[in-house]
């Protein structure tokens, strides 16, 4: 009989690459993971594993039965989902991860929902980058997620996860409006033209962000969704921005851009109350989010509480 944790084991050697990785994934010592998969390769009585150097590579079986392995960890999921729904009104913890301007703008109307309508939910919010949401669903950090990616850079479905489509945005080019206190150090590189709040009407055969190629430019940290997606919409402009400076939260973004510290790509859940100084000219890019769970999850009634609350709640939002 394959014991289900060491199946999960093998499962994330797959997709992290290293004994070393799936070992601070799990908070194992390396040697604990490799004994627990030398057992797994006798419960399954064919070699699993190969020495390549210094790594360990998937056997030809090895890979098979990770392929198998997800679908029995999808299947388990479905019965841990059928004995919460025989047991009625959802209870426990419920750990939610969501992006900062996610947790500002959609999420708190779903947490007010799920609190009235479920109390014996605990709900637990996490924030974080959209990169990191799939590997802490997958490690059971988190329950369910709001994840984003943008169509210009799109991200790959991971087959131990399952979402549902929750929002589509525009992505606006955010620039410091005139008569904004300009750097005496910054020269835009371009007109920013007038008008101080959102221009929906800008000319649609215009190109934006080539026109700012000479300006400075505010991106999210290295690593982050935000910085790898204006880097690309810069590059398929013809350019490498400059970036002046380095910053996540984007209320700390549109503030630098009021102080003409430069321009930078955001989202419309993060332009409901841009600062006086700024100018927003939508871009064809879009942000794309959906509510992410692991696969085999959907009908946990709390999972399913959860993404009806965070869909109910994205709907108002975008009335209001």
């Amino acid at each position: 009989m394959l014991d289900v944790r060491r199946l999960r084991l093998l499962r994330d050697l797959a997709r992290l690459g290293t004994i070393a990785a799936v070992a601070r994934s799990h908070t194992y010592t390396p040697s604990a993971v490799s004994q627990q998969l030398a057992v797994l390769e006798r419960e399954a009585g064919v070699p699993l594993l190969e020495r390549t150097g210094r790594r360990v590579v998937l056997t030809p079986a090895g890979v098979v039965l990770v392929r198998h392995a997800e679908t029995v960890l999808a299947a388990l999921d479905d019965a841990g989902a059928a004995l919460a729904t025989a047991r009625g009104e959802p209870t426990g913890p419920l750990r939610i991860g969501a992006f900062p301007s996610a947790v500002r703008t959609v999420l708190p109307g779903a947490l007010v929902t799920l609190g009235l309508d479920h109390p014996g939910l605990e709900l637990m919010v996490t924030e974080l980058d959209p990169v990191a949401m799939p590997e802490a669903l997958r490690e059971r950090r988190l329950d369910v997620a709001l994840v984003n990616d943008y169509d210009v850079m799109p991200v790959e479905p991971d087959p131990a996860l399952d979402s549902v489509p929750l929002l589509d945005e525009t992505v606006f080019l955010a620039m410091p409006a005139p008569g904004a206190g300009f750097d005496p150090g910054f020269d835009p590189g371009f007109d920013p033209g007038s008008g101080t709040g959102p221009d929906l009407g800008s000319d649609p055969g215009a190109d934006p962000v080539g026109d700012a190629r000479h300006a400075a430019w505010i991106v999210g940290s290295p690593g982050t969704a935000c910085h790898a997606v204006t880097l690309r919409v810069c590059r398929t402009a013809g350019f490498s921005p400059l970036v002046r400076h380095h910053a996540d939260d984007f209320a700390a973004v549109l503030a630098l851009v009021a102080a003409g510290q430069g321009v930078s790509l955001v989202p419309r859940l993060a332009t409901a109350l841009p600062p006086a100084g700024v100018r927003l000219v939508p871009l064809a890019a879009r942000r794309r989010t959906r509510v992410t769970y692991r696969r085999g999850a959907a009908t946990q009634p709390a999972v399913a509480a959860c993404v009806a609350a965070v869909r109910a709640s994205t709907r108002a939002y975008l009335d209001r």
